[in-house]
């Protein structure tokens, strides 16, 4: 299969909230808008896309159409701290995991968008030497 594009697709009834959370706090461009679906990319990276539909729309199959369930969406940032300061100290995002470095290599934290979506951002860190040989290099 040769990909000319892949991006995620979030089922939600919470169209409008979710496309505010989105353009607002995680800085991405609204590329289309209808009423039941909105295509969005970062401006900087036009390849990170995301979309957002609403979950009852007809072209979802019967039997599918649920909002977005267990869902969690990584952001690797440069400064995970200083995105932990704007969201969470200075807009007020209550986090669903608070910030920590993790033996794996992570620095990170944890909030939600409006559906409930776990979003992670994270900056890669060091391993613990524990954790070092389980990466994959090449």
């Amino acid at each position: 299969m040769k990909l000319t594009g892949f991006y995620p697709v979030i089922g939600t009834a919470k169209l409008r909230e979710s496309h505010a959370f989105y353009t607002r706090l995680l800085g991405f461009e609204t590329t289309f808008e209808a009423d039941w679906y909105v295509s969005l990319r970062r401006p900087e990276a036009p390849g990170y896309e995301l979309a957002l539909l609403d979950h009852t729309h007809p072209t979802v199959p019967a039997g599918h159409r649920v909002p977005a369930q267990g869902l969690l969406l990584n952001f690797e940032v440069e400064d995970v701290d200083a995105e932990w300061d704007r969201l969470v100290t200075a807009e007020g995002l209550p986090p669903v995991l608070e910030l920590r470095s993790e033996d794996f290599g992570q620095r990170h934290f944890i909030v939600s968008d409006p559906n409930g979506v776990l979003i992670d951002v994270i900056t890669p860190i060091t391993p613990t030497e524990e954790y070092r040989d389980q990466y994959v290099t090449g």
